[in-house]
């Protein structure tokens, strides 16, 4: 399989990123993120899952975020990416871990970011925030 262009791959991350802050934010079901995600090729798969990873730790998580997101992920406590997460300090080699893992380590990052990311929106950024990320429109269709 022959590696995206630059641009490909920047179009590709800008997807990407409008998909899982749209789940983050309740504009999607983390179900519909995870058949978007399932669809994609595995070199895609540690890619998003190498996004989300930093967005999360942009977002600041905690220890109280990675129990609070597994638990709202499905996946179980004592899976790989479950326990990475809920680590203090949190490990982020996600895109490392064997294909089969893939989708519970994006269910993972994905539930665990909206956490991160709505307590951040809510006492940082209320009223103020410039983010675009932050304010995005209504989904009007599943990723």
């Amino acid at each position: 399989m022959a590696e995206p262009s630059s641009d490909e791959g920047r179009t590709f991350r800008r997807e990407a990123e409008r998909i899982v802050n749209e789940i983050a934010q309740g504009l999607h079901t983390l179900d519909a993120g995870v058949s978007w995600f399932s669809d994609l090729a595995p070199t895609h798969q540690q890619m998003v899952l190498q996004e989300v990873a930093g967005y999360a730790m942009q977002a600041h998580i905690t220890a109280a975020d990675g129990r609070a997101g597994v638990a709202r992920s499905g996946v179980k406590p004592t899976a790989n990416p479950s326990v990475m997460i809920c680590m203090d300090p949190p490990r982020y080699g996600f895109a490392a871990l064997p294909p089969a893992e893939h989708v519970k380590a994006f269910r993972v990052l994905v539930s665990v970011f909206a956490v991160a990311d709505t307590r951040r929106r809510e006492r940082c950024c209320k009223g103020t925030c410039g983010h675009a990320w932050h304010n995005l429109p209504a989904a009007t269709e599943q990723p």
